[in-house]
């Protein structure tokens, strides 16, 4: 909330110092604050809104509103981008007088308010995709500021009013750079893809390695919002297996302990009948599943015969 009231006061600010300087690293500065303090208010709305409990049509909850919040904030750094390039290349080809005192002074105040907003979000953009935006509108909204100094620096002192969209250009670059993870990450997490950190196959194999498990398939791992990750799985244990809780306990335990996956679903088996197409993995070799399946469509006994799974 402070960063988007200070935000939302200097952008007015530095629009009108655009203006009367004619700079165009000002301006484009001043666009891309309206954008931050649009990023600022969607993440605080969008933290607030996931916060709304589970309902009958919502089961998950609002938290993956967060994860959209983190697009549009994305995506709404790449529509500025397109703003100050249409800009920058008209004033390379008839470049313009700029007020550089003025367009000095108020792009310094800019870094400092930028900087205070930075300090205020630094520490908690590695927690939330939603909060990350934001710090990135605003980081790079820094960089802008950096950049309006650098420029106006150096028309005051040699008169070279070209550096102006020069500099905007430079500074274009580095937001689609910046922008590009997030987007990345946010149509990652959408697309219900493991999450970066988790390693599938180190999964795959711890579950395995638990002795009452002989095979493992159909196994999901994704992001429901950040920091809560979800799995499900088929594991196919021993013909007439009776210890299902304990196992069901020991599993959860270790797939949270290991891997902060808190949301399990996992379906006990005791034959192997899976859908065309999906891949069954075994505790004593990949690959050993679908050859006695195809013999007796039955992994249990195949786990009879390799490992002692009964109880």
């Amino acid at each position: 909330m402070i960063c988007f009231a200070i935000t939302a006061g200097f952008m007015v600010i530095e629009a009108v110092g655009g203006w009367v300087s004619n700079s165009l690293a000002l301006l484009s500065d001043a666009g891309h604050m309206l954008t931050d303090a649009g990023a600022l208010g969607l993440s605080l709305w969008a933290l607030r809104a996931g916060q709304r409990p589970p309902s009958e049509t919502k089961t998950f909850g609002y938290r993956r509103i967060e994860v959209l919040a983190a697009l549009a904030n994305g995506l709404a750094l790449w529509v500025i981008v397109g703003m100050i390039l249409r800009e920058a290349f008209e004033r390379m080809s008839a470049p313009q007088e700029v007020a550089a005192p003025m367009m000095l002074a108020v792009a310094t105040a800019g870094l400092v308010i930028n900087l205070i907003s930075i300090s205020l979000l630094h520490g908690h953009h590695h927690d939330n995709i939603n909060v990350k935006g934001a710090f990135l509108h605003v980081v790079a909204d820094c960089l802008g500021s950096v950049g309006a100094i650098i420029a106006a620096l150096i028309i005051w002192t040699t008169g070279y009013t070209i550096v102006d969209p020069i500099i905007s250009l430079v500074l274009c670059a580095l937001i689609l750079w910046s922008s590009w993870g997030l987007v990345r990450e946010a149509v990652h997490i959408l697309l219900l893809g493991v999450p970066p950190h988790i390693e599938y196959r180190e999964v795959e194999q711890a579950i395995l390695a638990h002795p009452d498990v002989c095979c493992l398939y159909d196994l999901h791992i994704w992001t429901i919002a950040s920091g809560v990750e979800a799995l499900s799985c088929h594991a196919v244990v021993a013909d007439n297996f009776t210890g299902n809780q304990t196992l069901m306990r020991e599993l959860e335990a270790l797939l949270e302990g290991k891997f902060t996956i808190t949301h399990t679903t996992i379906q006990l088996e005791q034959t192997h009948e899976m859908k065309e197409g999906q891949r069954a993995v075994c505790s004593f070799g990949d690959g050993g599943c679908d050859s006695e399946r195809n013999a007796n469509d039955n992994c249990s006994r195949n786990c009879n015969r390799n490992r002692n799974c009964n109880p």
